[in-house]
């Protein structure tokens, strides 16, 4: 009976992003105890407090870049649009154009691009967050960036990674800087 709920729950997902969930599917059938688990990171995925949501979508869709250009990153952009986030903005964070970003867009890309490198200069941006937003917001952020980077890696692991592609916003299809470029960003 948890099986086929679970299922018929994966399969309303999957029809209102389009997006192929073959991979929580695998770990269903290996073992219902193993995706209970992995189910509950959704929490940490979509935990958002005292952050703007373009730059929670922003640092998500950057985060995902980084360990994925494919299914994920389009996953990414249907949910930004979903929740109202501009195109242009989408577009520049795919095609790693800061200078479309307004300043706390840009503010939270740089943050999760320091954070992927491991850059000092986290810490500064981390600290502007905090005084813009407050903790939450930082807190919200870092489980943003976890979580973005932790479903590619997992679909990867499983088998179910795509190579990368274009990336649609709103009907024009955007090929996202690789993970080099976008990596050496992160001090600019």
């Amino acid at each position: 009976m948890w099986k086929w709920l679970i299922r018929k729950r994966l399969d309303v997902f999957q029809r209102k992003f389009d997006y192929d969930l073959e991979y929580a599917r695998d770990i269903l059938t290996a073992d219902t105890t193993a995706f209970l688990r992995f189910a509950r990171l959704g929490g940490l995925a979509f935990y958002r407090r005292d952050v703007p949501l373009d730059v929670y979508h922003a640092v998500k869709l950057t985060s995902t870049l980084l360990e994925d250009c494919g299914p994920c990153t389009q996953l990414m952009v249907v949910m930004a649009l979903h929740d109202g986030v501009a195109p242009r903005a989408i577009a520049g964070v795919l095609e790693s154009n800061d200078t479309v970003l307004d300043d706390d867009t840009r503010l939270g890309v740089r943050f999760a691009r320091a954070i992927a490198a491991h850059d000092p200069i986290a810490d500064e941006l981390r600290d502007d967050i905090a005084r813009r937003w407050g903790p939450r917001a930082v807190v919200s952020l870092a489980f943003a960036i976890a979580a973005a980077r932790l479903y590619p890696t997992i679909k990867y692991a499983l088998g179910h990674g795509k190579a990368c592609h274009r990336v649609v916003v709103a009907g024009v299809a955007i090929t996202p800087v690789r993970r080099a470029q976008a990596a050496a960003h992160a001090s600019a």
